[in-house]
């Protein structure tokens, strides 16, 4: 995965060169003083860019594309707060981990996580979304019963469409009943490609 940064593809090398040292002077300079209280990178992927971010806590969201990366600054910006900085290495362990997972060789993620995004009946749903093992689906339906609620189907889909860190938290392994897929905050297409990864990798 190569972090996606428009702006840098425009400067000569010497330039790219002198501004990432700048960055990285401040960025140290920022987690020395305590002062970045949300780091931010974005990667490349097989299912297009994702944004993470990440708190001192760990992981607090993943964001795809079609999101809107600036509508997603902006939310973090509003629920966590306004100091937030390109921080590559707060988020390398994610970034590799992710790269791993989308090139078959990881099933289970190991990276603390900052959950503070989702509450109430919305958390209950994402510690049983950690579950669903690796290759595996369950439906709306199934999640709701597991999570001791069974009538809450419609919740259970409002937990996933708003799921803060999907990937980690594999709300693509949420399907409906009858099989057919249901909603996908990446897209049906996205939620399509996690599925057949997953399916092709076969057994453990």
């Amino acid at each position: 995965m190569i972090d996606h940064d428009p702006v840098l593809t425009e400067l000569t090398a010497v330039e790219q060169a002198i501004l990432m040292r700048l960055h990285d002077r401040l960025e140290q300079r920022a987690e020395q003083s305590d002062l970045l209280d949300v780091a931010v990178r974005t990667i490349d992927s097989p299912v297009g860019p994702l944004l993470l971010a990440a708190t001192p806590r760990g992981l607090v969201r993943i964001a795809f594309d079609r999101e809107g990366m600036d509508a997603v600054l902006q939310r973090l910006a509003s629920m966590i707060s306004p100091r937030i900085l390109a921080a590559p290495r707060r988020l390398e362990i994610a970034a590799r981990q992710l790269d791993e997972y989308f090139s078959g060789r990881r099933r289970v993620f190991e990276v603390p996580l900052d959950l503070r995004l989702a509450s109430g009946f919305r958390s209950t749903v994402l510690g049983y979304l950690s579950g669903i093992p690796y290759g595996r689906t369950r439906s709306y339906a199934e999640v709701a019963m597991g999570t001791g609620h069974p009538g809450a189907v419609r919740a259970v889909g409002s937990a996933c469409s708003a799921n803060p860190l999907p990937l980690v938290i594999p709300c693509h392994r949420v399907v409906r009943s009858d099989g057919s897929l249901g909603g996908y905050l990446g897209g049906l297409e996205i939620k399509r490609a996690l599925l057949a990864l997953e399916a092709d990798a076969g057994p453990q």
